[in-house]
């Protein structure tokens, strides 16, 4: 049985130890599931891609007549070259031709893509228990692999990027791999003459300027501006920014404000706390942020990261419910700087 891990799959994709037999992605992440079977399928058409026969499949196509499976697997390549099956939105009613092909593929390659898949599920369990078999989960990305991701693509483009580059397109890029590649595609080709990217770069050309929008949530909310903080609330969520993610900003940024508030209460000055943050805000924000650190106490600081940190456990308890817990926690924190 070999049951691959998630955080396996990528030293697995680097080297398969099969070149013939059944291969599962699946998962939630279908922009990961997509990838995945590319690059597996590029590993296995070997030196000479144009050589190998990739035949695609729709996972309905086979529905009706499942034994068409078979017989493309056990056809001889017409060019000498590898037998790749690439089947998407696969199901369990392909169960049935799998078993027969378990043990005996034929040196073909069969690469299928599904959604996420329990354990018990037939489709599933069938490769993960056949000897000739490797399933390869596809779980949405971490805040870690993510910026793992980007540092690795900007320093194989010998791109240099500004300290502020990563985290910017953190905040602005969800967890699906697909979209994470297009926009780091797009960076990469922006800069592949000057060899350099700022923030300003990926705020022009990345997510309609969502990191703009959510800078102004958490200066509107920090500053106690009403008004702007609905104006960037109307604008990130028309943009498709998630409201879970923005509690998570918020939360960040409120327990920044309370460690540099610490600072500030030791004898430092606003701005001197800031210069030797890194990395260090834009500095556009800059004399936002001197505003926040004079209006918040270190007591109303701890208050407001509580209120956040329990905003953020009532919206995964009530997902449909995000988006007006989002609006009703950044008015209250919104009020309570007004009042100091």
């Amino acid at each position: 049985m070999t049951a691959l891990k998630a955080h396996e799959v990528a030293r697995f994709l680097a080297r398969p130890d099969l070149t013939e037999g059944i291969f599962l992605a699946y998962g939630p992440d279908g922009g990961l599931v997509r990838e995945t079977a590319q690059r597996l399928i590029r590993y296995l058409s070997g030196d000479d891609p144009a050589s190998a026969d990739v035949f695609i499949f729709d996972g309905p196509e086979l529905d009706a007549e499942p034994g068409r499976l078979i017989t493309e697997a056990r056809s001889t390549s017409l060019f000498g070259g590898k037998r790749i099956i690439r089947v998407r939105n696969a199901s369990k009613s392909l169960v049935m031709p799998l078993t027969e092909l378990r043990d005996d593929p034929g040196g073909t390659a069969i690469v299928l893509e599904a959604g996420n898949l329990a354990p018990r599920d037939a489709l599933r369990a069938l490769v993960e228990a056949a000897k000739l078999g490797r399933a390869l989960p596809c779980y949405p990305d971490t805040d870690e692999t993510l910026t793992n991701l980007m540092r690795e693509t900007f320093n194989q483009a010998g791109i240099r990027v500004d300290s502020d580059v990563v985290p910017t397109l953190r905040e602005i890029l969800g967890n699906d791999r697909e979209i994470t590649r297009r926009e780091l595609e797009k960076l990469t080709l922006f800069a592949a003459s000057s060899k350099s990217l700022t923030r300003e770069d990926v705020l022009t050309l990345c997510a309609d300027n969502g990191a703009l929008a959510i800078d102004a949530i958490l200066d509107a909310t920090g500053g106690g501006h009403a008004e702007k903080l609905e104006m960037a609330l109307n604008r990130a969520l028309t943009s498709s920014v998630n409201p879970q993610q923005l509690l998570a900003v918020l939360t960040n940024h409120f327990a920044s404000l309370r460690r540099w508030r610490v600072e500030v209460d030791a004898g430092k000055s606003p701005r001197g706390v800031l210069d030797n943050v890194k990395p260090k805000p834009h500095f556009s924000r800059i004399g936002q942020l001197e505003q926040q650190l004079r209006l918040w106490t270190d007591p109303a600081l701890a208050q407001a990261s509580e209120r956040l940190l329990q905003a953020t456990s009532d919206s995964r308890r009530k997902p449909a419910l995000a988006t007006a817990i989002l609006h009703r926690t950044t008015l209250a924190l919104c009020m309570m700087a007004a009042t100091h």
